[in-house]
Parts: structure tokens; sequence; C-alpha cells
């Protein structure tokens, strides 16, 4: 008699969530955009982005890639430079084993100077660098949709570069 109470239990919450996720995913899909779609990317001469591309791009780029680790300067203290923030700079960190394909050198990103739309969609969703070689480590390989690696431009893009110099 146990086992048998305990299968009707397992199948009422096996039920029971079933229930709930349809219900769940029932009432976020009226709410999601309809997706972008896959156009080649403009060159740096890129109509102005939506508001809500930037914000994302800003989501993204600050929360989620964390850019500002190794693409902001850092002062004596190890801290990082806000006031030069994201405009480049050498990388801090060194391989756990040597190699000779480590970057030494994070690039300006604020004002994204010196990319077109297109490499930059090339290196956020298949990790292709400007010069059309694979990026260096420590730089991570995102495989970001194009509508993500569009909205991280977008917000570069709306960064000042104060320091055109160091790209």
């Amino acid at each position: 008699m146990k086992a048998s109470y305990r299968w009707t239990v397992c199948l009422a919450i096996l039920l029971a969530s079933a229930i709930g996720a349809s219900l769940l995913f029932s009432r976020q899909a009226p709410a999601q955009a309809p997706a972008k779609s896959a156009t080649p990317a403009k060159a740096t001469n890129a109509a102005p982005a939506a508001k809500g591309d930037v914000e994302r791009g800003r989501y993204l780029v600050e929360d989620v890639g964390m850019c500002e680790e190794c693409h902001t300067p850092r002062d004596a203290n190890g801290n990082l430079d806000e006031s030069r923030r994201l405009e480049g700079a050498a990388i801090w960190i060194t391989p756990v084993h040597p190699t000779t394909n480590w970057a030494m050198r994070a690039p300006a990103l604020a004002g994204f100077t010196g990319f077109s739309d297109q490499q930059g969609a090339d290196i956020l969703e298949k990790g292709i660098g400007p010069n059309g070689l694979a990026i260096q480590p420590p730089m991570h390989i995102y495989h970001m949709a194009p509508a993500d690696a569009q909205a991280v431009i977008a917000y570069l893009r709306s960064l000042p570069n104060m320091y055109p110099q160091q790209q």
C-alpha cells in the first residue's frame, strides 16, 4: 500500500509541475518580441540604435560579459580606473601554462571605433577577430545571437571614446 501511495504522490507532483510549466510558458509567449532578422551588419556608420538595444547592450557588457575587467585600465592598487572605462588596457592576468597565443592587451571598446559592425558581429557571434583569425585568449569566445551582438555594438558605440590612439 505504501508503494502505491508514493507512486500516486509522485505522479501528482509531476502533473502539477507540467501544468505549472505550461501556464508559465503560455503567459510569457505574448510578451516576447518577435526575433529580429539576421540582416547583414552595416559598416561603422550604422543607423542610431534604439534605446532598448543600447540598454540591453549595457546589460550584456557590464553584467554578463563583465568586459570592464579586461578592457578598462587599473590604477596602482589594481582597482578599475572608471575614468577610463573600456578604453583598452594591458592584460593583467597570465595563463597557468605558458602559451604564445595569449593577448597582451585588450583593445579599446568605448565608441567601438576602428571596427565595423560586421567585424563586431564576427567577434561576438563566431569568435573571429578583425584579422580573420580566432580571437586570442584570455578573451572568451562568445556565440551570441545576432540581436544580442548588435545590442552590444550599439551600446559600445554610444560610449565616448576619450583615448582613440589606444586602439
